[in-house]
């Protein structure tokens, strides 16, 4: 405990530096290698850490700040800082293109400092507090490039959606806590509200976990704000951020709140399934690096959703070996993805570094000029489209198994979900492979689609290592994951009193999600059978195939000097599902303008994709609003007389409301 709090000390130091030293050259390298240092230490505390709670005297006098490192606890600050220990190694290369460090440099540590404190906090106080230091540091860099178009409503919309997340959890501490008003978490856990007031606890959670995280409708302001920060705080926004805001939805639900009702599961179920199948055909309409990225985001949250739905439906049933495979892939999902994402933003961060794009169309060819990121984002597009040997398989695999465990289920609600879930799993891996296809075979195959393009190289060395060591990860994820899920067992076996079996005890390294005469899976095996395969191939063609090389220009079909930009693009790859999946659901659009014969006009085609949630739901509360403070900004301007008028009526209106209420 001491080294974690010794690691959150460094993280606030950090950031006082960066206001203090934010226009010296040596800035970015004291604040970016503190934040390294301190989050290398905050991820050995979570991993060699007994558990223990402390309360620091700060805070208001009679409460305190109560920190506690349980098993649900560690794994998220291993989560939280394995991230934030690759960010800031990659910003110390990356930082050089900063061109406003005084806006980005004494917010960062103090954004990890509030990731780390909300997983630590053991009240409801000093857990909204940190909530809100990572809410507000994060929107202070999502607008750190305000010039730049679009920022600032991202930034906007962003703060909105925090200010109500902050309010729900509020209420749903409040509700927790009951008439006794007691505040810390022990004395939640130990008399939790029941009937409709745990239902209005849980569903306020959700809410409020649930708009941090960018759980569909409430996803709105992730695809504006993740593009709009600086590429490494994108990293942590999208892959650590939003895994803070399931840790305390999992607190609430699974914690705090003990037993939960299975019509929760249902909830949880179904908002999943949309976010995943959502969130993945967005990100395939996407051109831009970036926001594909960040609804990819929001489909992988939904994977994680479905996990924790899947929990909840068997531990109302009383089948624990079940509820803890679940919860087992779901938290296995929250590592994974906040590798894999970190590891794509990186790159994307790259590639917008070296050649000024962040739109796909306008790339091409960056495998030949960018070898070590064209590799480790290729592995991150495998693991993301969960390709075995990867990490990503390995949690979406063990999230079917639970699905097909299936056990007895009294309530219609659950037997229809849960197959419904896995079918919409199945949509969403595959409509993941398509996106991730498109995204590497855009970006980095064929040839360069502008002069910016044909010019890039690699990063620097320190942002090569981050990404090398992060698509490592994925490998050595996918290949050993038993090593991450008994890691993950005293969690679920603290939540649930249940865990898988233990897996490195297992023959050959094989993973057994329940028992081995029903499935297995040896990512090890497999990882020996594609690297022997492939080395007999390369052994095969370099001996028996011709050494005779005879050079020609490719078929053109008939087109001498085919222009680069008449190659295969991103629009191009997307407009057959764009047709079948976004016409239905999105109502996308696409208007095409033919010149007539003998015309020297060129021909036109337009796309239209709105976003159906953002204009039933979004654009009405915004116009109502503006609105309101039209109307409200007139009472700026009234005489003293209706001032006092006002404030009669308010009077009367009171004291009747007393009356009727006694």
């Amino acid at each position: 405990m001491s080294l974690l709090l010794l690691a959150l000390l460094a993280k606030l130091a950090a950031a006082v530096a960066g206001a203090l030293r934010a226009r010296r050259p040596d800035g970015w390298g004291i604040v970016y290698g503190m934040s390294l240092g301190a989050a290398v230490l905050a991820a050995l505390g979570a991993l060699l850490a007994a558990p223990g709670a402390v309360v620091l005297p700060l805070g208001l006098p009679w409460i305190g700040v109560h920190l506690r490192l349980d098993a649900l606890a560690a794994f998220f600050l291993l989560v939280v800082n394995l991230g934030a220990a690759a960010a800031s190694l990659f910003a110390l290369d990356d930082a050089r293109h900063e061109t406003a460090p005084e806006r980005v440099l004494p917010f960062y540590p103090a954004f990890l400092a509030g990731l780390d404190l909300v997983v630590l906090a053991d009240d409801a106080l000093t857990f909204l507090f940190a909530w809100e230091l990572m809410s507000l540091a994060s929107w202070a860099l999502v607008i750190a490039h305000h010039r730049e178009s679009g920022n600032l409503r991202a930034g906007l919309v962003y703060l909105l959606m925090a200010g109500l997340s902050a309010l729900a959890l509020l209420f749903a501490f409040g509700l927790l806590a009951g008439t006794g008003g007691h505040y810390t978490f022990a004395a939640m856990r130990a008399a939790p509200p029941a009937g409709a007031a745990a239902g209005i606890a849980l569903m306020l959670a959700l809410f409020g976990a649930g708009a941090k995280a960018g759980i569909v409708p409430l996803h709105a302001w992730l695809p504006l704000a993740h593009p709009a920060a600086p590429s490494h705080v994108s990293a942590l926004m999208s892959g650590v951020m939003t895994k803070v805001a399931l840790y305390a939805f999992i607190r609430i639900g699974f914690d705090l709140l003990g037993a939960t009702p299975w019509w929760s599961a249902v909830v949880l179920l179904a908002l999943g399934g949309a976010t995943a199948v959502l969130g993945i055909l967005y990100a395939l309409m996407q051109g831009d690096l970036k926001r594909l990225l960040a609804y990819s985001t929001v489909e992988n949250i939904g994977i994680i959703c479905i996990g924790l739905g899947l929990a909840m439906a068997f531990r109302s049933a009383g089948y624990a070996a079940g509820a803890a495979l679940a919860l087992t892939a779901a938290l296995l999902h929250v590592f994974n993805h906040a590798m894999m994402k970190s590891l794509l933003f990186f790159g994307a961060g790259t590639v917008l570094h070296a050649t000024g794009l962040r739109e796909m169309d306008g790339l091409g060819g960056l495998l030949h000029r960018m070898p070590r990121t064209g590799f480790a984002v290729l592995v991150g597009c495998a693991a993301i489209a969960a390709l075995p040997p990867l990490n990503g398989f390995v949690s979406e695999w063990l999230t079917l198994q639970a699905i097909m465990l299936r056990p007895d289920l009294p309530q219609w609600g659950l037997k229809v979900m849960i197959p419904t879930d896995g079918a919409l799993l199945a949509l969403a891996a595959a409509l993941a492979g398509a996106c991730f296809v498109k995204l590497f075979g855009v970006s980095f195959l064929g040839r360069a689609r502008s002069a910016a393009t044909a010019t890039a190289a690699d990063p620097g060395r320190l942002a090569q290592s981050a990404m090398l060591g992060l698509a490592m990860l994925c490998l050595l994820a996918g290949v050993l994951p038993g090593a991450l899920i008994d890691l993950i067992a005293p969690v679920t076996n603290a939540l649930l009193g249940a865990r898988m079996p233990t897996q490195l005890a297992q023959p050959w390294l094989t993973l057994i999600p329940v028992a081995a005469a029903r499935s297995s899976y040896n990512g090890l095996l497999i990882f020996a059978f594609i690297a022997a395969a492939t080395w007999l191939t390369v052994r095969a063609v370099h001996r028996f195939a011709s050494h005779d090389l005879r050079r020609a220009p490719a078929w053109d079909c008939g087109f001498p000097d085919l222009p680069a930009a008449a190659q295969y693009g991103g629009d191009s790859f997307a407009q057959p599902l764009r047709r079948v999946f976004a016409a239905p659901l999105f109502g996308a659009r696409e208007t095409v303008e033919l010149p007539p014969p003998g015309s020297v006009a060129p021909a036109r085609i337009e796309k239209h994709l709105p976003d159906p949630l953002w204009e039933i739901l979004y654009a009405p509360v915004g116009s109502l609003v503006l609105r309101l403070a039209d109307v409200m900004n007139r009472l700026q301007f009234l005489t003293i007389r209706r001032y006092l008028a006002f404030v009669f009526i308010a009077l009367v209106a009171l004291l009747l409301a007393i009356a009727l209420w006694q």
